[in-house]
């Protein structure tokens, strides 16, 4: 999204706050909000797709192995209380 349209936003919101909006201004408001949504979602879902997992473990691997440290951890904690 271009810069002016962000500018217009930020006047539009400080606007609304300030004075209140127009019918028009409330619509041209609306469009951009949505237009500057839909480009950070884009831009988002860019970034995300980029990501690359480089754990060959699943995730039922890494939770198991998450579930045997919390086990590890209570008895050690048990131990602790009995001695």
């Amino acid at each position: 999204m271009e810069q002016h349209k962000i500018d217009r936003i930020n006047a539009l919101a400080k606007k609304s706050k300030t004075q209140g909006l127009t019918a028009a201004e409330r619509e041209e408001q609306a469009r951009l909000r949505k237009e500057f949504l839909a480009d950070f979602r884009a831009a988002f879902k860019q970034e995300l797709d980029r990501i690359e997992f480089v754990d060959d473990k699943s995730a039922e691997e890494i939770n198991t192995e998450l579930d045997e440290e919390a086990k590890e951890i209570s008895i050690g904690d048990r131990r602790e209380k009995l001695n």
